[in-house]
């Protein structure tokens, strides 16, 4: 087993991604445009400048900035009560604390929303570090959150699992080297990710229970 394992957030330890979805139809609506179907998937964990460039090439004619500061403040607004744990969240995150590992958060959201959704569902106790995509210059797929995360936590990436549900995550902790775990959500695995993940399982139970026995 590793000694330290690093989360995504939205899709994989809450059951956001969906709201994700729906709010970037909603918003390229009100930005006058047709909905790129293929839109939600291509935006899905990135960040930053990345993000930007993503809605550039779906939707030209639009502020880029201003279209993911709507999407973005909507899927705050309708978290701001509750936030929907992932099944599986908090039984693999107790058996990790069980075993002494250190444990941390990075996610392609901005900082502060990730503050109030783990403080909202009670899972903020269980990590040492939280990070945002705001904080490091290349979001997902690049490997830099992932990287600043082991750096953190005071491990070698080699020495992290990470988890995620998305395919620019899952390529983003793939390229830092860590041991990444898939856990899909809205979005199959590619066929570089079936190569690439060291495991693919259909709940964060499933990767508790491979755990357990000694197969990841």
């Amino acid at each position: 087993m590793k000694k330290a394992a690093i989360f995504d957030m939205d899709g994989l330890l809450f059951d956001t991604e969906r709201l994700y979805r729906d709010s970037w139809v909603i918003v390229a609506k009100r930005f006058g445009q047709e909905p790129d179907p293929a839109f939600p998937r291509a935006i899905c964990g990135t960040s930053g400048a990345h993000s930007l460039e993503v809605i550039r090439t779906h939707y030209p004619a639009v502020d880029a900035q201003a279209f993911w500061d709507c999407g973005v403040a909507r899927v705050d607004e309708l978290t701001a009560r509750s936030v929907p744990v992932k099944p599986g969240a908090v039984e693999i995150l107790a058996f990790f604390r069980e075993r002494g590992m250190k444990l941390a958060v990075a996610s392609s959201s901005p900082y502060e929303m990730i503050l109030r959704n783990l403080e909202k569902s009670g899972l903020k106790g269980y990590f040492a570090v939280v990070l945002s995509g705001e904080q490091v210059e290349r979001g997902k797929p690049e490997p830099d959150i992932f990287l600043k995360a082991a750096a953190l936590l005071g491990c070698a990436p080699t020495d992290c699992y990470v988890f995620e549900d998305g395919i620019n995550g899952s390529r983003a902790g793939v390229a830092a080297g860590c041991a990444t775990v898939m856990v899909p959500d809205l979005t199959p695995p590619t066929d570089d990710l079936k190569q690439g993940c060291t495991a693919i399982c259909v709940s964060l139970l499933e990767a508790r229970d491979r755990m357990e026995n000694g197969l990841l």
